[in-house]
């Protein structure tokens, strides 16, 4: 299985050339610099999601089409194998188990928030949902311009289509499972 920062490489590259889109181009619509999307471009860079969130917007595709791996019959995924997206200095892990592809409109990630760890989300495209099983510790969401404390064994929806965040506000490493919906 190609790491994930070659996964990005390639799909980022084929949604930009498809799109008859230049490097330039691209740079304009997302906001991140030309330098940076051809480090990308080349596998060199392991860009955070913020950028990722960037650059998908900026295409006006769902993020998940910047991580989908290519296409097999069946997938058996082992998260210990998958390079995960990393925020807030590596303390929020974020593994795209079974990211979107142009059938299904959702995807599941795997998160592992550390002790104090925060994340703040770029906005989806309109209409996205998202849904989240805390497996272990808590943490704090803020979406829709509300506050929720979600803990072991709770699940919540929102949507995820303005500024939302994330904060592990417990005494351990909280780990969740998230479903995005794109309409």
């Amino acid at each position: 299985m190609d790491p994930m920062n070659m996964i990005v490489a390639k799909n980022i590259r084929r949604l930009r050339e498809e799109n008859k889109l230049s490097m330039e181009e691209l740079s304009k619509l997302s906001s991140v610099s030309k330098s940076m999307l051809a480090q990308i471009e080349r596998g060199e860079a392991n860009p955070t999601i913020s950028t990722l969130w960037k650059i998908s917007n900026g295409m006006k595709v769902p993020f998940d089409h910047l991580t989908v791996r290519p296409k097999t019959s069946y997938e058996i995924v082992n998260t210990s194998e998958i390079q995960p997206l990393l925020e807030d200095g590596g303390r929020v892990k974020n593994y795209p188990v079974f990211p979107d592809d142009e059938n299904r409109r959702f995807a599941v990630y795997y998160l592992e928030l550390d002790k104090g760890s925060y994340w703040e989300s770029e906005p989806h495209l309109k209409g996205t949902t998202e849904f989240i099983t805390i497996f272990a510790g808590c943490v704090e969401i803020s979406a829709g311009g509300q506050q929720f404390t979600v803990g072991r064994g709770e699940s919540i929806r929102f949507r995820a289509d303005s500024t939302h965040s994330y904060k592990n506000t417990g005494d351990e490493t909280a780990i969740l499972h998230m479903i995005i919906y794109n309409p």
